[in-house]
């Protein structure tokens, strides 16, 4: 119905034709009621019997999308300045934030200025779908681009400008009126007490604020929050992104009564003191259906955690020793709290978790330790991880039994 409306044509694979009792007639047949009617019968559209694993059709599959394109005179015009669109974008540790392009029109160069979404930069390097390192991309050729001043939303439109001045001031303006709308949300919130606020006829909006390791992630997160809005209540997500919790996002959660909630993602230590004195209530899960759980059941009070974790100590990683037989230990530095040896660990590289799991071991120079207390240094191996590295954080939990809220 969409490409009917927009008066598009559409090119029918009928796939898997290699299984046994496959009927490509039927397909035809039940298509022709929504008067996709074949060539062969005297219609408009084309159909091709394809097999995806036996690589059956699928060279007369793209002989007819390219036939399609020369009639429809689908053509780009290499020579004007690029545009394209945003498949995902992440925040890479050594290479800053980065982005999957994808052309639409145009050339794209190193040292292209741009603007994508909020965020403006400038093309340091380009990497094509093969990891090499191209100067320029043309019309319909991916590349990852590498000199963004932000991390952007897939699906965000990426246009090359004249200079980095008109970038950087483009970039502003919808950076100044994404905060002012932002900052117009007036309403203090946590899971704990929504059901009585609910009861209470005060709140009609739960505002929540996401983020997430990557933006494919962040985009399914937000769309499952929206789809839990009811006659009595909104679920509204504010702000969206990706990378570690930081300050600014305590102060917009503040500001507009919202519940923070993190996707693979923890906030330092810093962070998570800001936001108790702010009496933010920050929510940290690894699958996303845990957080919906959570919310449906604090809009209909019964929201009833049996375990809350608890952050004991944060860890330094500063030196890495490879130990045949056992893997890798980290020498690390007790910056805060304390470290017991029967604890659970958490390992994250700019703020973003990649494993979390056991203290397998716990040692003071060569004597195992049962804890080490804030300001000494110790050695630590993680259970069944060896993917540790210099300047990562180990921040140390245990989980506590509480009784139900609510």
């Amino acid at each position: 119905n969409h490409a009917k409306a927009a008066e598009v044509p559409i090119v029918v694979a009928v796939n898997k034709i290699d299984k046994d009792g496959a009927d490509p007639m039927r397909v035809k047949r039940e298509l022709a009621e929504f008067d996709l009617v074949p060539e062969d019968w005297g219609g408009h559209t084309i159909f091709c019997d394809v097999s995806a694993k036996k690589h059956i059709g699928i060279d007369e599959l793209m002989e007819q999308i390219l036939l399609q394109a020369e009639i429809l005179e689908l053509k780009a015009d290499p020579k004007r300045k690029a545009r394209g669109w945003v498949i995902e974008a992440r925040l890479h540790k050594g290479l800053g934030s980065v982005a999957t392009i994808l052309v639409q029109q145009g050339t794209l160069r190193v040292g292209d200025a741009f603007v994508v979404g909020d965020f403006f930069g400038k093309v340091r390097s380009m990497s094509n779908d093969k990891g090499e390192t191209v100067e320029e991309s043309g019309p319909a050729m991916p590349v990852e681009v590498h000199g963004l001043s932000g991390v952007p939303h897939a699906g965000d439109e990426f246009i090359v400008v004249p200079d980095e001045k008109t970038a950087r001031n483009v970039s502003s303006q919808r950076q100044m009126r994404g905060r002012e709308l932002q900052l117009a949300q007036t309403t203090k919130i946590s899971l704990d007490n929504l059901f009585e606020k609910l009861q209470e006829g005060e709140m009609k909006e739960l505002c929540v604020l996401l983020r997430a390791d990557v933006q494919g992630t962040l985009e399914a997160f937000a769309k499952t929050l929206a789809d839990l809005s009811t006659d009595v209540i909104r679920v509204k997500v504010i702000h969206s992104g990706t990378g570690t919790i930081t300050d600014s996002d305590i102060l917009l959660a503040a500001a507009s009564n919202a519940i923070i909630l993190g996707f693979n993602v923890r906030p330092s230590a810093k962070v998570q003191d800001f936001a108790k004195r702010e009496n933010v209530d920050i929510r940290f899960y690894d699958v996303i259906y845990h957080a919906v759980d959570d919310i449906r059941k604090a809009m209909t009070g019964l929201l009833d955690p049996t375990f809350v974790e608890r952050v004991i100590g944060t860890l330094e990683v500063r030196e890495t020793f490879r130990v045949p037989k056992i893997g890798v230990i980290a020498g690390c530095y007790v910056s805060d709290g304390k470290i017991t040896r029967n604890a659970k660990v958490r390992l994250l590289r700019e703020g973003v978790v990649l494993y979390t799991g056991d203290i397998n071991s716990l040692k003071r120079f060569k004597d195992d330790a049962k804890e080490v207390a804030a300001g000494y240094e110790c050695g630590v191996g993680v259970e069944n991880y060896n993917d540790i590295k210099v300047d990562d954080t180990l921040e140390v939990f245990v989980m506590d039994e509480v009784a139900g809220k609510l």
